[in-house]
């Protein structure tokens, strides 16, 4: 079915930030920087490397699929279906999102987005008071956060992530999307092979591995977060740690950003790619 004038604009606008990622340069303490953490983790015997990071696939395998279990996402799946049936009243499971259109999509989308950015943004608040629990928490409830956005942008364009393949297709992009910049036009390149393959998209055929070193510098730059908190969170204005919450604020509000961002363009994609199909 060929595209409207107006997909037609959003497929263009796509396109548009796609080579702006592809064509970015990373600068010379980037390069940097990127060699000496890969130097720095090479260090370390490479079954102990293979272990971690299986460790870590294996929590985000797990934590996915809590939330995709969860009761909160269950009701927001119904929320979805709910907002759509506004605009089409023959709406009863996910795929059926898909006959909105996309401005209809996008509206519900951004619904989304805002609320997920508004929860990060108060969860880097909260972690900036500098308590010991809420920023030691602070890493895995940005994680819950970031997918469980992911999870419901996918929703909303009519993929339900409880199949083997959208649930690696969302790990993928969760992952993709918290890289730097430099490193995130790689993995969009195996997004889009992996889009664009002929194969069954119901079980997932490709490499089942997600973290690997590159992955690290967001951690790390969660970590150092939690540092300069720990160091401000002294100075006080009447009484409240106004620096280390706004730095906790920020940081998360940027990061929760940059994600829905990547995965609002990747869904949309694809939305309009099977639309193009049939």
């Amino acid at each position: 079915m060929p595209l409207t004038e107006r997909e037609t604009e959003v497929l263009n606008e796509i396109r548009e930030w796609e080579n702006q990622l592809l064509n970015y340069e990373a600068n010379d303490l980037q390069l940097t920087y990127e060699k000496y953490l890969e130097r720095s983790f090479s260090l370390l015997p490479e079954k102990v490397q293979s272990q971690f990071f299986s460790v870590i696939d294996s929590w985000l395998f797990h934590l996915h699929g809590m939330i995709q279990g969860s009761q909160i996402q269950m009701d927001a799946k119904e929320r979805i279906l709910s907002s759509g049936r506004v605009f089409n009243k023959e709406l009863h499971q996910i795929e059926d999102l898909r006959k909105l259109d996309i401005d209809q999509l996008q509206y519900i989308a951004m619904q989304q987005i805002a609320r997920h950015r508004l929860y990060s943004f108060a969860q880097g608040g909260l972690a900036g008071t500098g308590g010991t629990l809420l920023l030691g928490t602070d890493i895995p409830a940005m994680a819950v956060i970031n997918l469980r956005a992911v999870q419901l942008i996918a929703m909303t364009y009519g993929f339900e992530v409880n199949t083997p393949y959208e649930m690696m297709s969302s790990l993928r992009v969760f992952h993709t999307a918290s890289l730097p910049p430099r490193l995130q036009k790689e993995g969009w390149s195996v997004l889009m092979n992996e889009m664009n393959s002929s194969g069954d998209h119901y079980f997932y055929q490709g490499a089942e591995e997600i973290t690997d070193v590159t992955w690290l510098e967001q951690p790390i730059q969660q970590l150092l977060k939690a540092m300069v908190i720990t160091l401000f969170r002294k100075r006080l204005i009447q009484g409240i740690p106004v620096v280390s919450i706004a730095i906790g604020a920020g940081t998360n509000y940027q990061l929760t950003r940059k994600v829905t961002e990547f995965a609002h363009k990747y869904y949309q994609l694809r939305y309009l790619n099977q639309k193009e199909e049939f």
